[in-house]
């Protein structure tokens, strides 16, 4: 793959409600700090981001984020629409074709996702993640550095959970070496021939 390749793309999706992730802290010896929240049941922040590589380019993190309060017909994930939506933007952003990398949610292989894939093979490549391989997926990296910097904080409400969200990725955008820093934690290798894509996990082996 050359440096005027096509992107390579992961993604991965990821939420949250009300209820910080538990972390580090610090506190009075023998006395464990307590965190006071309101209950997660009030609705829940879904984020589906991208994360884009190529040699010889600037690696670059991509994100929707959705907030949904739990109203009556209001959907808490990302819909197949949306998710092709997704692409297309990032497609529009790159300029280049596009090879996408995620695992095999429901929404990914549903048939109207299937068919603007091979409606837009001129541009867009697809390749399923084997089944529980979070750890070949670089975006697993980017939520857990998130949800890290969220731990025992305590937001006042949604739109001060999503405002939270969107300043904590938006420094991690402006910080491409940790978006490179999280692929090379993968243990995996990608092998682009000319149609199909095989995406394997890395293996090594030693005398004894």
């Amino acid at each position: 793959m050359t440096a005027r390749g096509p992107w390579v793309i992961f993604e991965d999706e990821t939420g949250t409600d009300l209820r910080p992730p538990r972390a580090r802290t610090w506190g009075r010896r023998g006395c464990i700090p307590v965190v006071r929240v309101r209950g997660g049941s009030r609705g829940k922040a879904s984020i589906a981001g991208l994360v884009r590589y190529r040699p010889g380019s600037r690696s670059r993190l991509l994100y929707r984020l959705k907030v949904t309060r739990r109203r009556p017909g209001d959907r808490a994930s990302f819909s197949w629409q949306e998710y092709r939506d997704l692409l297309v933007g990032a497609h529009h952003q790159f300029n280049d074709p596009i090879v996408v990398i995620w695992d095999n949610l429901n929404v990914h292989m549903a048939e109207g996702m299937k068919e603007f894939i091979e409606a837009n093979q001129s541009w867009l490549q697809v390749v399923h993640l084997p089944t529980y391989a979070l750890d070949l997926n670089p975006t697993e990296g980017i939520w857990s550095l998130l949800k890290r910097s969220l731990g025992n904080r305590a937001t006042a409400n949604l739109d001060d959970l999503a405002a939270t969200i969107k300043r904590r990725l938006k420094k991690l955008q402006y910080r491409p070496s940790v978006i490179d820093s999280v692929l090379a934690e993968t243990d995996s290798t990608w092998h682009p021939p000319d149609r199909h894509h095989e995406f394997n996990r890395s293996t090594s082996s030693s005398a004894g």
